[in-house]
């Protein structure tokens, strides 16, 4: 089949509309409630206690696309009692789980540190998951000034 040149302009002219009106979308945000799903689904639907996690994050971010973190979970990290997993969660992100940190007794010490991308002024949630499967929480609110992930 060929198509005469009327035809491939009207279906050029199609595609360029459905380009800019149809299939524009914008940025996916995690809600709040998104953040917590995801935090349950790695507890095993415990509630996370206060206490032996530790985490580190700037008050005031002046630029989202670089924050530094640091987590460090108070724990002797033998065999019997060691920390098993880290996770940290935004939950203002477009996706809310930024990072799990895995550990084993092997590791030493459990503490860890990187820098994420924060789209806006939010929560950011570290949980740390125990091998007698307790776990634990803390949580910063970061103030950012320049957002990082589309904000």
């Amino acid at each position: 089949m060929q198509l005469t040149r009327r035809e491939v302009l009207a279906l050029s002219a199609g595609a360029v509309v459905l380009a800019t009106a149809g299939l524009r979308s914008g940025p996916a945000h995690a809600t709040p409630e998104e953040a917590e799903k995801r935090l349950m689904d790695f507890t095993g639907g415990k509630k996370p206690e206060a206490g032996k996690i530790t985490l580190t994050a700037p008050e005031i971010a002046e630029n989202g696309n670089t924050v530094p973190v640091a987590v460090a979970v108070d724990s002797p990290m033998t065999a019997d009692n060691h920390v098993v997993a880290v996770m940290l969660v935004a939950d203002a992100n477009p996706n809310p789980n930024v990072i799990t940190f895995n550990f084993t007794p092997m590791s030493g010490v459990a503490s860890a540190a990187t820098r994420m991308r924060l789209a806006k002024t939010q929560n950011v949630i570290a949980v740390a998951k125990m091998n007698d499967g307790s776990v634990f929480v803390d949580k910063k609110l970061v103030k950012v000034t320049i957002g990082g992930c589309g904000g």
